[in-house]
């Protein structure tokens, strides 16, 4: 998680199987750090151009770095999920890439999902569709190795003033609705009142104790959760 004076990212590199052959000498740890710091400088700098530009222009930057070294034409090169929230005086953009989803909360309650849902709606999840369909049409879509990935992500604008809270989470986070069966509503209000750690440790406890076969994909899974009050500066993570 990276934030700064009017905006919060958050990166989530996607877990690589040992015995993967990615084309890259690079973990997913260094292409994590690269983009996040690619993306910082211009949302620093106060930058208003559309957050889909400043992520393909990000994944362009950080494939410039290792473009001499590794095989960037493989399908298995390090990949993370993006999620943007930048505020401005007038409006809120989100840009969400992959499974971390943004959840916004107006003043009078009501609760808005920004979600990239297309990994749910894989045909088949063996490694061989998964590495088929990854940045592909009728896929889905993480940032990697491909800039115009960045103008399949979910994006969109609100007003200011009907938003007075964003929630930005992981997908190890997240499952407290998406797996666990708990409202948008209900996850909010834990993160309100009770802080992120609240929420990551109640969904470590379901975790814990879900039967198998249950669930798809991992028992754990890496989790960060953002609450960020308009009113102020400083997110809590």
């Amino acid at each position: 998680m990276l934030s700064g004076p009017g905006f919060v990212v958050v990166l989530d590199g996607a877990t690589a199987l040992a015995e993967l052959d990615s084309g890259c000498r690079h973990s997913v740890a260094w292409l994590v750090g690269r983009l996040g710091g690619q993306l910082v400088v211009p949302l620093l700098g106060g930058s208003a151009a559309p957050l889909a530009d400043l992520l393909a222009d990000a994944i362009a930057a950080v494939m410039a770095e290792h473009v001499d070294s590794c095989d960037l034409a493989n399908p298995d090169s390090p990949s993370s999920t993006v999620s943007i929230v930048r505020a401005s005086a007038d409006q809120v953009d989100q840009l969400v890439l992959a499974d971390s989803p943004v959840v916004l909360r107006s003043p009078d309650q009501r609760v808005a999902i920004v979600a990239d849902n297309r990994i749910d709606l894989l045909p088949e999840y063996t490694y061989e569709a998964v590495r088929r369909l990854r940045n592909q049409p009728g896929g889905f879509w993480v940032a990697s190795t491909e800039p115009k990935a960045a103008y399949e992500a979910v994006a969109g604008t609100t007003d200011r003033a009907d938003v007075e809270v964003v929630a930005m989470l992981t997908d190890g986070a997240s499952r407290y609705v998406e797996r666990y069966g708990h409202t948008w509503e209900d996850l909010i209000e834990v993160l309100d009142t009770a802080g992120p750690q609240e929420l990551i440790d109640r969904v470590r406890a379901y975790d814990t104790k879900a039967a198998e076969g249950t669930f798809r994909g991992k028992r754990h899974d890496d989790a960060s959760a953002v609450l960020w009050r308009l009113t102020r500066r400083t997110p809590a993570t």
